[in-house]
C-alpha cells in the first residue's frame, strides 16, 4: 500500500527530546515500512526514517529560535500533499486540523489521528463544519466532548517492544516525574506525593515558553525547598531508558483530560508501576493493580509509593506488550485504511491491492463492501 504520514512539524520525527505525537507518527511508519508498505514521510528535515522523506523545514520548529510563528511552513507542507495526493493509496495525517479545508477532493482516502485534547470550545464548530473527515481517537475518554463525528475508529498508541529494555530490579530507589512542567500535568503534586511517602523523586521535564512563569513561581522554589528532589530537565531517548527504568514508580497525577499518556506505556516497558489520577485516558491504560495504581489524592499515592517495593514489575511489562506493542498500532490502522471508501474504490480499480494477484484484490475489495455503490460516496458529499 502506497501510505502518506502527515507529521507535524514542531519535533522532529523521532524527536530528539520531549515530543509525543512525532514519536508516534514516527514508530507507525517505521512499522509499516518494516511490514512492506511504500510509505513517504512528510515532517521536518532533521527526521530520521526507513520511508522516504518530504521534508518541509530545516529543523525542528520548537528547536530553531529564528521561528516565531510555526503555522506558514505546515500551510506550505499540507499545500503539497495535496498537489500529490493522487500518488497515494491513503493519507494519515497527524496535524490537528490545519488540513480539513484541503482534503474535500480525497477526504474517503484519508485518516486523521487527533492526538490533543477535544474538550475545547473553539473545535466544537470546526468539528460540526468538517463533520464527514474520517477521524481516529487515541483513546474512549477523549472522545467524550465531541459532537457526532465520522470516527473511522480508536486506536492505542504503542511503542516498538525492543525500545525500552525490562528492568526487573531497579537500583536506582526513586519515583520518577517524566514530561511537561505545566499545572494540568501535576509536578506540584508528584513532589508532595513524593514528600509524605519519604521518598526521592526525580523530575525530567521540559518547559514551555507559556509555563515559564509556573515554573518560578510554583515548581522551582518546591524543588528548591525540598532536599529530597531533583529536577534533571529535559531528556533524550537513550536517557529515558535508564530513567523510567531504575525508578520505584512513575507519578502521574494529572489534572486534565489526557488523551493518552505515552509516558505511561513508556514506563510499562521498563516494568515501572505508574501511579495515576484517574482522569482522561488513565483508566483506559492502566489495569489498576496489574500495570500500576489509581488514587485519587496525594494521601492515596504516597501509601502506594511507601510500599511499591512489593510490586511484580514482569507482570507491568507483561501488560505493555499484551496491549501496546507497535505491530498491534500498525495492524488496527491498516484495517481502518482498508475499510476507507476511497481505498476500497482504489482496489476494485486496481490501483492498489493486498495479495498476489488482481483478482484476489477484487475479492478483498467485494469482502469490504467495496461493490456497493451507495458506500462510496463522493468525497465532497462526505465532508461539508
Amino acid at each position: 500500500m502506497k501510505i502518506a504520514q502527515i507529521a507535524p512539524l514542531y519535533e522532529s520525527c523521532p524527536p530528539r527530546l520531549y515530543g509525543g505525537t512525532e514519536r508516534i507518527v514516527s514508530y507507525l511508519t517505521e512499522e509499516l515500512v518494516r511490514q512492506g508498505h511504500d510509505v513517504t514521510l512528510f515532517a521536518s528535515g532533521d527526521s530520521v526514517t526507513s520511508a522516504k522523506l518530504e521534508p518541509f523545514c530545516e529543523t525542528a520548529l520548537r528547536l530553531d529560535r529564528r521561528i516565531r510563528d510555526p503555522i506558514p511552513h505546515h500551510v506550505v507542507m499540507l499545500d503539497r500533499v495535496r498537489e500529490v495526493a493522487d500518488d497515494f493509496d491513503v493519507l494519515h495525517f497527524h496535524v490537528d486540523v490545519l488540513h480539513f479545508p484541503l482534503i474535500r477532493d480525497f477526504v474517503d482516502r484519508t485518516v486523521t489521528t487527533l492526538h490533543g485534547r477535544l474538550d475545547l470550545k473553539e473545535l466544537r464548530p470546526v468539528f460540526t463544519a468538517f463533520s464527514g473527515a474520517p477521524l481516529v481517537s487515541i483513546s474512549y475518554d477523549q472522545r467524550r466532548p465531541v459532537p457526532p463525528v465520522n470516527w473511522a475508529g480508536m486506536v492505542y498508541h504503542g511503542l516498538p517492544s525492543n525500545l525500552l529494555p525490562f528492568n526487573a530490579n531497579p537500583s536506582g530507589g526513586y519515583l520518577a516525574f517524566l514530561g511537561r512542567i505545566s499545572p494540568e500535568k501535576g509536578p506540584d503534586k508528584a513532589i508532595e506525593i513524593a514528600r509524605l511517602a519519604g521518598a526521592r523523586l526525580k523530575i525530567a521535564a521540559k518547559i514551555d515558553r507559556v509555563d515559564q512563569d509556573y515554573w518560578e513561581d510554583v515548581i522551582k522554589p518546591m524543588v528548591q525547598s525540598h532536599p529530597n528532589v531533583e529536577f534533571v530537565g529535559e531528556i533524550n531517548e537513550p536517557e529515558k531508558a535508564q530513567f523510567l527504568g531504575e525508578a520505584s514508580a512513575l507519578l502521574f497525577p494529572i489534572d486534565w483530560p489526557e488523551p493518552f499518556g505515552i509516558v505511561m506505556i513508556e514506563a510499562m516497558a521498563c516494568g515501572t508501576p505508574v501511579i495515576a489520577y484517574p482522569k482522561g485516558s488513565a483508566p483506559e491504560i492502566i489495569d489498576d493493580g496489574v500495570s500500576g495504581f489509581l488514587v485519587h489524592n496525594v494521601v492515596e499515592a504516597a501509601s502506594i509509593a511507601k510500599r511499591i517495593h512489593e510490586f511484580d514489575r514482569g507482570r507491568a511489562r507483561a501488560a505493555f506488550e499484551r496491549r501496546f506493542s507497535i505491530k498491534r498500532v500498525a495492524h488496527d490502522y491498516l484495517g481502518i485504511y482498508r475499510s476507507l471508501p476511497g481505498v476500497r474504490h482504489r482496489i476494485r480499480e486496481g490501483a492498489a491491492f493486498w495479495g498476489s494477484s488482481p483478482a484476489e484484490a477484487a475479492a478483498f475489495g467485494h469482502r469490504q463492501g467495496g461493490s456497493d455503490p451507495k458506500r462510496l460516496r463522493r468525497a465532497d458529499d462526505r465532508i461539508s
